[in-house]
């Protein structure tokens, strides 16, 4: 018996005409990626075996490496989120027909943009000989170090909320003297939460493909200046995902 066989869908983009972007080595095959289409918006979409697809490092890779080969032709790139599958062709087509009012709004916001992240991770030793250089910090070190376990109790709070507070404080100047100056090359910017005890900034921004150059001197020239405190990671171009929030819900085929 054969296996099932339904539609993956990678992304939207604003296009009327037929586009080849090749192939992908996907579920141990090599399958054409092609384009479902209404009025002047298309799905780039793959034929794959119909079941459920886990967010696995190589699926994860997959997907994305299909909306990177997009972008290098299309310039209107709406990202679709990962593992939505559908049963036919005709499926996909109606679902892009309910999307068309929010894609034809999301087109000209996308159009010739690209989104880049950064992330800005402190280095250990600097973070460390700055909290060294807080007077309040050390008093209150020094004080639960002099009491014992039980009386200390309410100290190593304070502490654990002060060194908190600091660290806050560093975040704002990163801020302020990273984030801020690159906000003005972009279009838009957004700021996620941070994730780690070290991370200082962890942002996203939208910019001008024609920009893509100026920005990245002016990355260039914020990690000159801050090289010695923190580590930069800088990544992209990627579709805008911080800016789009399009999450489709497939139902499972019975």
């Amino acid at each position: 018996m054969s296996e099932e066989t339904g539609i993956y869908i990678f992304c939207g983009i604003q296009t009327k005409h037929e586009n080849n972007f090749g192939t992908i080595h996907f579920e141990g095959e090599e399958r054409s990626i092609f384009t479902i289409h209404h009025n002047d918006a298309a799905m780039v979409a793959a034929e794959v075996p119909m079941k459920i697809y886990h967010p696995n490092k190589e699926n994860l890779m997959m997907h994305q490496q299909v909306i990177s080969s997009v972008m290098e032709k299309e310039d209107t790139v709406i990202p679709i989120s990962f593992g939505n599958v559908f049963q036919t062709n005709h499926d996909v087509l109606k679902l892009l027909e309910s999307l068309y009012p929010q894609f034809s709004q999301l087109f000209p916001k996308v159009k010739g943009k690209i989104e880049v992240g950064l992330k800005v991770v402190g280095k250990k030793e600097w973070l460390e000989e700055e909290i060294h250089k807080n007077p309040q910090v050390q008093n209150k070190k020094q004080t639960v170090q002099e009491k014992s376990k039980n009386a200390g109790f309410y100290d190593r709070i304070q502490l654990g909320e002060m060194a908190q507070k600091f660290f806050k404080s560093i975040q704002q100047d990163v801020q302020s003297d990273i984030h801020d100056p690159l906000t003005v090359l972009a279009e838009s910017s957004q700021l996620n939460e941070p994730i780690g005890e070290k991370m200082l900034l962890n942002a996203a921004y939208l910019i001008d493909r024609d920009q893509e150059s100026a920005f990245d001197e002016k990355v260039n020239e914020l990690h000159e200046k801050w090289k010695d405190k923190v580590d930069f990671k800088y990544t992209g171009p990627w579709p805008a995902y911080n800016f789009i929030n399009i999450q489709l819900k497939v139902e499972e085929t019975s």
